[in-house]
């Protein structure tokens, strides 16, 4: 493969990854404002489109994957795209590690906005055992340390003690 082709190659799976990258971070951040408003129905509506982005993420990784053999195969890095990036020459190797570094900067922004919907979820997970918690003993908790079990814990929403 010639270093123009090897430029296009390179350059066409990394515009492909920015541009599924932009459409993940959209989908976090629409995924976010559903959890805090606490919208099911428009959750469940986010699982096809993000059905299509983890194909799209797979196409790129399979893509990456062929490049780096083809790139080993001719005696170039195939470590990494990053390295394959920097045996370009001149210009265009400026270009695709300008490219690489906002695709990497993407990744990191995207791991941030992954943590803070799991932690989201989290959050909200606890708060809604300790709710049922709440519900199912009434709010009375068992005494730790005590010679009788004579504490009511039925739920005082559901068994109305007399």
């Amino acid at each position: 493969m010639d270093t123009q082709l090897w430029e296009a190659e390179i350059s066409a799976l990394l515009n492909d990854l920015s541009g599924t990258q932009s459409e993940l971070l959209g989908l976090l951040e629409e995924k976010r404002r559903l959890l805090v408003a606490g919208d099911a129905a428009g959750l469940q509506a986010l699982t096809a489109r993000e059905e299509a982005v983890i194909t799209r993420l797979q196409d790129c990784q399979d893509l990456r994957a062929r490049l780096l053999a083809q790139a080993a195969e001719q005696q170039l890095p195939g470590e990494s795209i990053r390295a394959l990036a920097k045996a370009m020459p001149g210009a265009a190797r400026k270009q695709l590690l300008a490219q690489v570094d906002e695709a990497s900067r993407r990744f990191r922004l995207l791991g941030h906005h992954s943590l803070a919907n799991w932690v989201l979820i989290q959050r909200s997970l606890l708060h809604l055992s300790q709710l049922i918690e709440i519900i199912a003993t009434g709010g009375r908790r068992r005494p730790t340390y005590g010679k009788t079990d004579d504490c009511h814990c039925g739920g005082s929403l559901v068994d109305q003690a007399a």
